[in-house]
């Protein structure tokens, strides 16, 4: 939780103002073609509702569009603008030095074996969603 808020306060310090509550929404926006916002909740384990309110105040803030979903006219997905691709490089900037930051603390080897640990606690808790 912490380093997500150290994420978001990277972002900030890069001249884009976000919440932490809005990372739900940005982390799970699929770059190329966007993504529904059911979608992003399923992922993001939050309501569609939250989402949604979450998406509104992202589209006022100039990070996202509403776009027709090209395979459901009925359906549309939540595509980032410039100004959110431009955020989500900014996040990955922050990523990066958290990285730094941990291989530092830990050494190279210790965070590769945190890596693949996450790794497989990840997969197996896919794998039971998946029954």
């Amino acid at each position: 939780m912490r380093l997500g808020h150290r994420i978001v306060e990277g972002v900030n310090a890069a001249g884009f103002q976000q919440r932490p509550a809005h990372s739900a929404v940005m982390a799970h926006i699929d770059v190329d073609g966007g993504t529904r916002l059911t979608t992003i909740a399923a992922r993001a384990n939050i309501t569609p509702q939250a989402v949604g309110e979450l998406v509104d105040d992202l589209e006022r803030l100039g990070y996202v569009v509403r776009r027709p979903d090209p395979n459901d006219r009925r359906a549309k997905r939540i595509v980032l603008t410039e100004r959110g691709l431009a955020s989500v490089a900014a996040a990955l900037e922050v990523i990066v030095g958290l990285e730094a930051e941990l291989a530092e603390l830990l050494g190279a080897d210790a965070l590769a074996k945190l890596h693949a640990s996450l790794g497989k606690i990840v997969a197996r808790s896919g794998e039971s969603e998946d029954r």
